[in-house]
């Protein structure tokens, strides 16, 4: 209470110089510099007190959930094992959230890390995905679903899922959506996750979407979700450059 008294009475001394409009001004008359290296001794009762928290959450980081049976490569490159294994997994979350979703994107930057051969722990899906970002499931017209792949072309090619996309000379020749032509005036779903869908990464084809539902569904949840699934199935991940995005010059 003493404490609290005495910043009263200092806050009522500010306000009344302020109401007198009297300027203070900081004076430094000698600088005093700390240097914050391994000789300061760590305080005992700060450790102490975080210890036990820090114990839980590096538990839980290292869970393992799940084996690959390679090292998922993250690259520039028009497909990557790391993009096709997050795209793959973004597109199966889609389809439970709501079965007539087509089609997955994400983007290169939006990948954080690479995934190492042997276990796979919840800490790796944090390093993949060290954002708060949501799925998003958009409903577009077929001609935006061409822009779309405009984008994809035009900046060498972006993970997705559900799709055959080859590009020559930086122009579309082939786009193919579960295998079929896109039909410019039909109506298609694409999971993506809430950055994207706001326009993130330049992307302006989701601009005139016929509708869009977000969901409280975190990326980084589907990932952990994903790979979780598989191992209940006895499965481990097995990633693959399939084509599905082809750029040539």
């Amino acid at each position: 209470m003493k404490h609290a008294a005495l910043w009263c009475a200092l806050l009522s001394v500010v306000l009344s110089l302020s109401t007198c409009k009297t300027q203070l001004q900081h004076e430094v008359k000698k600088r005093q510099y700390y240097q914050i290296d391994s000789s300061i001794v760590a305080d005992s009762r700060i450790i102490d007190h975080y210890t036990p928290y820090k114990q839980k959450l590096d538990a839980e980081m290292n869970r393992v959930i799940g084996i690959s049976d390679q090292y998922l490569t993250h690259s520039r490159a028009s497909e990557s094992l790391m993009g096709n294994f997050f795209a793959d997994a973004l597109l199966w979350k889609g389809k439970q959230l709501d079965p007539d979703v087509q089609a997955s994107f994400s983007t290169k930057g939006g990948i954080r890390a690479e995934l190492k051969a042997g276990d796979i722990t919840i800490g790796s899906m944090f390093q993949i995905m060290p954002f708060e970002n949501v799925v998003s499931i958009l409903t577009l017209h077929g001609a935006d679903m061409l822009r779309w792949a405009d984008y994809m072309a035009k900046t060498g090619g972006q993970p997705a899922g559900g799709i055959k996309l080859v590009v020559k000379d930086d122009k579309v020749v082939e786009f193919l959506v579960q295998g079929k032509p896109v039909d410019p005036d039909a109506k298609y779903k694409l999971v993506t996750y809430d950055y994207l869908a706001n326009g993130g990464d330049y992307v302006t084809c989701f601009d005139d979407v016929i509708a869009r539902q977000d969901y409280k569904q975190l990326i980084r949840e589907t990932l952990i979700e994903y790979v979780s699934d598989l191992t209940k199935q006895g499965k481990h991940i097995q990633a693959q450059l399939d084509g599905r995005v082809q750029i040539t010059k």
